[in-house]
């Protein structure tokens, strides 16, 4: 079993930048894609970026914005968000599959809540 803590979630204006982590409380290396998904109020969840060895993929309302990265010395999993805007707003949630097809995430964490104010 595997806990994943998220930090680095808060309140930004419009245009700020915000680095999310992801630690997980065991290693991270067999896990074979990592991911970030976030639920704003009323919305359905949504995948916003994976990484899976050196390539990774994007909600396109996120790319050139965003970056995902990974550590696995430090079982961390990264999400830089930058160029902010008030539609980014939602909890973001950080997530480890070992499985490269298209099922369910194997772990979550609990989620960490993004504010971009206008």
């Amino acid at each position: 079993q595997v806990q994943l803590v998220e930090s680095g979630g808060g309140l930004v204006q419009a245009g700020g930048s915000l680095r999310l982590s992801c630690a997980a409380s065991g290693s991270i290396s067999s896990f074979n894609v990592g991911g970030w998904y976030r639920q704003a109020p009323g919305k359905q969840r949504e995948l916003v970026a994976t990484i899976s060895g050196g390539s990774t993929n994007y909600l396109d309302s996120v790319k050139g914005r965003f970056t995902i990265s990974r550590d696995n010395v430090k079982n961390t999993v990264f999400l830089q968000m930058n160029s902010l805007k008030p539609e980014d707003t939602a909890v973001y949630y950080c997530t480890l599959k070992k499985s490269y097809s298209t099922s369910a995430p194997d772990y979550w964490g609990q989620g960490t809540q993004v504010t971009v104010s206008s």
